[in-house]
């Protein structure tokens, strides 16, 4: 007696080798044809899709119950989304300033820029782990942080 949470068949296993390997080839002919753009990490909404296009991928690999095809129109309509939204922000202001959020001044020389952290909800703590990530002890009057549109935190000396 075969125990399915072990293993079920080997069409299921097949099945995943196929789906999967075609499902990927897809995905990298459409990532190669939309640009790189398509898997930068500039702001929360390139990241949302990278995550997107994995669970995507990795549920047409899985889920028996999604055909290769309408996987594959899924993840390319993601695509297309995304790419048509990189479109429009380079080409009208206001739509990019809708979409995307500004660089945000957490310390300015030396002094945390407190309503600027609540408002971003950074702690002193991932500043000061910012400031060893750029092999920095402590901060000093010549320090700036800068919480930048992808998250990330970048530690600047003045000159």
């Amino acid at each position: 007696m075969q125990n399915p949470i072990f293993f079920d068949d080997w069409a299921g296993i097949g099945r995943i080798l196929i789906a999967g390997v075609l499902a990927y080839a897809a995905l990298i002919v459409m990532l190669r044809t939309s640009g790189k753009r398509t898997l930068s990490k500039f702001n929360a909404f390139d990241f949302i899709v990278t995550i997107c296009l994995g669970s995507m991928l990795s549920s047409i690999i899985i889920t028996k119950s999604i055909p290769l095809i309408e996987g594959i129109v899924a993840l390319a309509l993601l695509i297309t989304l995304q790419f048509g939204m990189t479109w429009l922000s380079v080409r009208w202001k206001p739509f990019e300033k809708l979409i995307k959020s500004d660089p945000t001044l957490l310390v300015h020389r030396g002094i945390c820029q407190d309503r600027a952290m609540r408002r971003e909800r950074i702690s002193k703590e991932e500043i000061t782990a910012a400031l060893h990530a750029n092999g920095k002890a402590e901060m000093s009057p010549l320090t700036s942080v800068v919480l930048e549109t992808d998250g990330s935190l970048n530690v600047f000396e003045a000159a």
